[in-house]
């Protein structure tokens, strides 16, 4: 399976379903009241955290995700069935981020746990019936509401896988080979630079109630935080790790390894400064060469607590591991980044805005006005009259006057065009 970590979707929620007008129609009632069923409401577009995916894959295609609308009402006072929610299955370890205006994002979920959820596109409430709309006054109401519009979202997915032990180092120092060797993972493994093109995880257990998940980056290379040898695409999958495990080949000579742990030590830094303050493990592999273990000897007093493996004998293995599980034991999860939780702000009823289109038009806007149009059946006579009594008790219509509207100017509110008057 191809391994993708990021997709770009969008998501809507289904349009509530409408009220209807209708009227009660029982033997022996010669004159029945309204009982117009109010429509049922939309399906919400929820994001829930699949322990049993591991890629973005689904999305590479499958962009678009739309739930269901909600039923028109029925005859007496029956209400429509409401849609059910689509709920999208994407990878544990999913940021989601919430995509803007003029290019800007917003994190709004960080699905970590198994099962958690996010509703990333609310469904449209019904309309109501007419059967709400009677009054002292109008005893029968010819109207009844439209669905409400759905809610629309752009969104960014972004994996990041959930390990707990990263393996770090240059290409050819054996990070496959180790892997491979403690967990059931099987990476690609040749004697050439950038044998792993994807990053690769493994459970590496240790007993009946000891075990974590070790994670495979793609050889690092100096540049890697800026794209070099792609490693900004999987630097940020060591961002949840408890501990690093910085993998030096033993086989170089010995200013080399000083060298190519002090290019891991930067990537890292320059990708993500919290990464230089995590637990790591500084190791020399291949001790199954002479040479590599003629390296180590000469650098243990040069780097603390530096270890040995042979990922080929299993040398120095056991306890390395056993190393990165006490580490992880001791050291909290890393914090990520907090959530932007959308805030909800009331909109006051008399919160709306006039402009002057260019062709002499009032333009009027707001959140509220907005929302009663698009409830609004303008092919009913007395839905329009309704319309525009709210728009007057709200001030619209002293408002236009004040700006120097006049009788036949065109006003314009939420793509509808009506003549003032």
């Amino acid at each position: 399976m191809q391994f993708i970590d990021e997709a770009t979707i969008t998501a809507a929620g289904g349009r509530g379903g409408d009220g209807i007008v209708a009227w009660r129609r029982e033997k022996y009632v010669p004159k029945g009241g309204p009982a117009g069923g109010d429509g049922g409401s939309g399906g919400d577009v929820i994001l829930e955290a699949d322990a049993e995916l591991g890629t973005l894959i689904d999305f590479r295609f499958k962009k678009h995700f739309a739930a269901e609308a909600g039923k028109a009402g029925g005859t007496s006072n029956k209400s429509g069935r409401s849609a059910d929610d689509l709920v999208v299955r994407v990878p544990l370890g999913t940021l989601v981020y919430r995509l803007e205006a003029e290019g800007r994002e917003a994190l709004i979920a960080d699905l970590g746990e198994p099962q958690q959820r996010i509703r990333v596109a609310r469904g449209g409430r019904g309309g109501l019936g007419n059967q709400h709309f009677a009054t002292s006054t109008r005893q029968a109401p010819r109207f009844a509401e439209k669905g409400e519009p759905p809610e629309t979202a752009s969104l960014r997915l972004e994996l990041k896988l959930l390990a707990d032990c990263g393996i770090t180092g240059l290409p050819n120092a054996g990070k496959s080979t180790l892997l491979a060797a403690v967990s059931a993972a099987r990476p690609k493994i040749a004697d050439y630079p950038f044998t792993t093109l994807e990053p690769q995880l493994g459970v590496v257990r240790l007993g009946p109630e000891e075990s974590f998940v070790m994670v495979d980056i793609p050889g690092l290379i100096e540049g890697a935080h800026a794209g070099s040898g792609l490693g900004d695409r999987f630097l940020r999958h060591v961002e949840r790790t408890r501990v690093l495990v910085h993998l030096m080949d033993g086989a170089r000579p010995a200013d080399e390894i000083l060298r190519d742990k002090a290019v891991i030590e930067n990537e890292l830094r320059l990708w993500n400064p919290a990464l230089a303050e995590r637990p790591a493990l500084s190791v020399i592999s291949k001790l199954d060469l002479p040479e590599a273990r003629e390296r180590f000897e000469e650098l243990r007093a040069t780097i603390p607590d530096l270890r040995g493996i042979s990922a080929a004998t299993g040398e120095g293995v056991r306890d390395l591991l056993f190393a990165a599980y006490q580490t992880i034991q001791a050291t909290p999860p890393p914090v990520v980044a907090k959530p932007d939780v959308p805030r909800f702000v009331l909109t006051p009823p008399e919160a709306f805005e006039i402009a002057v289109g260019a062709d002499g038009a009032f333009v009027v806007s707001g959140e509220r006005i907005e929302r009663l149009a698009a409830l609004t059946d303008f092919e009913s006579d007395e839905g329009l009259v309704r319309f525009e009594a709210i728009l007057a008790k709200m001030g619209v219509d002293k408002r236009l006057r004040e700006l120097g509207a006049k009788d036949g100017d065109t006003v314009r509110i939420a793509g509808h065009e009506f003549d003032y008057s």
